[in-house]
Parts: C-alpha cells; structure tokens; sequence
C-alpha cells in the first residue's frame, strides 16, 4: 500500500500516514535499494520514544497555502488474547475543503505493534476514495518469517519477509525509537509494501528550528529515500531533536507543487 500514486499524486493513506506520515506511514512504497539489510542499533526503549495516550494532529495542505485534508496519529495499548502487552498505532484522515465536497477521501490505519521485538504483528486499511472502497490486511508470522496478505476481496496468500520487517505505518514509530540520527549515515531498516518487502534508507540532512500551530522545536531534519510513505519520489520529515522525534513537519515534492503535513495539535501520552 503507498500513499502516493506512482505518478506522485496524493492518496487517502498519503494524508493519514505521513506522520510519518509518514508519512510515517505513515504514509508509506518503492522498489528496494538493494542495499544490504543493517541491524538496528540501540533502538531507545519505547517508553522514551512514545507512550500510550499520544495524539498528534496535522493540518495537511498543497503548497503549504491550500488545505485538503486533516490527520490524526495516535498511540493506544492493549493486551493480546495470550497475555502480550501491546501498542496499537491508529491513524486517521479526512479530505476538507473544496476537495472534500468534489472527492471525499478517507482512511482508518492501524498498526499491532509489539515493544518486547520491536515489530508489527498486524495491519489493516479501510480506506474510501470518492465511491471505492479498498481495505488491505496484514497478519506476521516472524518466527517463520512469513506474512499473510489479504487485499479487498482478492483470496489470501502468503509471502516471505526478512527479520526485522515493519509495515507502513509501524516504520515511522520504529524510526522515532533509533537514536543513530549522524549526519552521512543513513538509518537502513525493512518494511513491507503490498506484495514485497523493501529497504527504508533515511539520511540526517542538518538541524533546525520550526514553528508550527503547536508551538517551535528544535528538530533533526531527515530525507526519505523510495521507501517511507511513497512509491516514488522524496520525502523530508522535520523530527523533535530530543527522546520522542515527534514528526512536527512533513513535506513531499509532487509534480506540481508539494504536500505539506503540519503539527497543529500535540497531546503528549502517559498519565498527567
């Protein structure tokens, strides 16, 4: 599943995920790079990065003038059927505004997320695009390194995925968690699309600071290379120079102008 079109164009999941959608999953893709698959490296422990309670809200527009559309990450937990504590991500969108009354575009993503391997263990979409409706699940199997794929009403089948592997919207969570962010080395990691298992290669490009409706952070600013949120073309995310790398901006280059994610709410997890 990508959230954008093979011709750079927006998609439904494009505006729920990139936070990372993103954009993470977000948003999430292309062919890999065939760069060789590179452990994680002292990933901080996820209570640092995100805890349950976490909302984030984005005001997403075209050429960071004309607003389209609204998304909204958060962070919950839950207890699986044989005891295992859990995080499930949710991300929700909604087109606004003169694309809303000519295309509604809508989507619910979510992610099953377990802390103890720091991987997904499931993944649903249940999108609406003007009158279609799509929906594409995912169930791993990590210990045979194997993920069942079932897309809209298409029979289910399986296929082989490397260890380590996230999903769309699981990566941009996974990536807030790595501590590695050096200028001149890329943060490598695996994620799986629709059918294939690709290669995420993320590059620190400097730090700055950014003002958003939430307020100004100090932020590490990274690119996306074919693999986080896109099926092509790039993506830069503006994440919070501290524990949390909360994505406070995102911004896609399209074939006309840009897609911009923007932070106007931030509801931090955990108790009061």
């Amino acid at each position: 599943m990508s959230y954008f079109s093979r011709k750079g164009s927006l998609t439904a999941a494009g505006i729920s995920a990139a936070a990372c959608a993103l954009i993470f999953g977000l948003l999430f893709l292309p062919s890999a790079f065939g760069a060789e698959q590179q452990p994680a490296t002292s990933p901080l422990p996820l209570i640092k990065a995100f805890l349950p309670g976490e909302s984030l809200t984005y005001a997403v527009t075209w050429s960071g003038t004309v607003k389209i559309g609204t998304a909204v990450m958060e962070v919950k937990a839950e207890r699986l059927s044989d005891g295992r504590e859990v995080l499930r991500f949710v991300s929700k969108s909604r087109s606004e505004g003169r694309v809303g009354s000519l295309y509604p575009l809508g989507d619910t993503i979510q992610s099953v997320f377990d802390p103890a391997i720091m991987q997904s263990l499931s993944f649903s979409l249940r999108q609406k695009q003007g009158k279609k409706l799509r929906s594409r699940d995912l169930e791993f199997d990590h210990e045979h390194r194997t993920v069942a794929v079932r897309k809209n009403e298409e029979p289910l089948k399986t296929v082989a995925i490397p260890d380590r592997v996230q999903d769309n919207l699981s990566s941009i969570y996974y990536l807030r968690t790595r501590e590695d962010f050096t200028t001149g080395k890329p943060i490598i990691f695996e994620t799986f699309d629709s059918d294939k298992s690709l290669t995420v290669e993320v590059h620190v490009l400097g730090r700055e600071k950014v003002k958003t409706p939430a307020g100004e952070f100090a932020t590490i600013k990274v690119k996306a290379y074919k693999g986080l949120f896109m099926s092509g073309g790039e993506i830069f995310i503006w994440l919070t120079d501290d524990v949390r790398k909360i994505p406070v901006l995102i911004k896609s280059t399209v074939k006309i102008g840009s897609l911009m994610f923007t932070l106007t709410k931030l509801k931090p997890g955990g108790n009061p």
